[in-house]
Formats: structure tokens, sequence, C-alpha cells
């Protein structure tokens, strides 16, 4: 049995944390990457309103897998900033690697790798690692996401 209302709240901060590098990285120019635009287009045509859908969509993700790491303390039973950063890696490398592909392949304004923009289609396509966004986006991804990681692995305790 997992802390439900201490994973969402500890949850609720990491991903204000993993935000921060984000946006902070995009306006130093380290990187292009903005995932609540990627995931407010996948649903809004507006490009204005799915900055708004897409950042409430980006939370919504950030609980989740809150929960999932706390599933995963409390079957390890320990939690721990090392333990956390770790998950937060191979986490951040899952989305780079397969995210990214998966998000490509299933968005319905991005193009396709395989194939050029179009007037319906006209984000660029993450590419390998997201390095479509910038070379640092695969280095500031797994960053936020370490990040993420070991805010949770501190504050969270499994019961």
């Amino acid at each position: 049995m997992i802390h439900f209302w201490a994973a969402l709240g500890w949850g609720t901060l990491a991903t204000g944390l993993l935000t921060l590098v984000l946006s902070a990285s995009q306006g130093l120019g380290w990187t292009r990457i903005s995932l609540p635009y990627v995931l407010g287009t996948m649903v809004a045509v507006d490009r204005s309103r799915a900055i708004v859908v897409g950042s409430a969509l980006h939370w919504l993700f950030g609980m989740f897998f809150a929960l999932v790491y706390a599933v995963l303390f409390q079957r390890l039973d320990r939690s721990g900033v090392a333990l956390g950063a770790g998950l937060g890696a191979v986490h951040g490398a899952f989305a780079l690697v397969v995210g990214m592909e998966f998000v490509g392949a299933i968005h319905p304004r991005m193009a396709s790798r395989h194939d050029g923009p179009t007037p319906t289609r006209r984000l660029e396509p993450p590419g390998f690692l997201a390095l479509h966004y910038g070379r640092s986006t695969p280095l500031v991804t797994l960053l936020a996401h370490v990040c993420y990681g070991a805010f949770l692995g501190f504050f969270y305790r499994p019961v």
C-alpha cells in the first residue's frame, strides 16, 4: 500500500521541478523542446490553447508517474536520492528512446520522419533522442528526469 496523497503531493512538486529545469533550458537556448506544447498540440488545434491543455496533461502525467515511482519504492521497501535519480534516469532514457518515437508516430499535427510537413502536419518530429530539438536536448531531458526522481526519492517514504 502506498501513501497515495503523499505521492501525489510530492509528485506535483517534482513535476514542478522537472518543468522548471526544462523551461529554463529552453529559455537559455539549450533545447527547443516544450513537452507541454507537444502534448497540447496532440489534442488542441489552436496553438495558444495547446500550451494550456498541454501543461495540464504534463502535470497529470507527472502525478501519474509519481504514483508509479511510489509503487516501485514500496516494492523495493526503500527510497532515497540515489534510487530516485536512477529511476529518473531510466524514465528519461525511455522517454527519449521510445516515447519520442511514439509521439512522432501518433501525433496528428507532427510531420513524420518519413514524410515531410503538410498543411496539417507542421510540427517538426523529435527524431532519435529528440535531437531535432537541439543537441543538448537528450542531456537536458535526462537531467530533468533525474531531478524529478531524486526529489521523489528524497521526500517520499514507503509505508
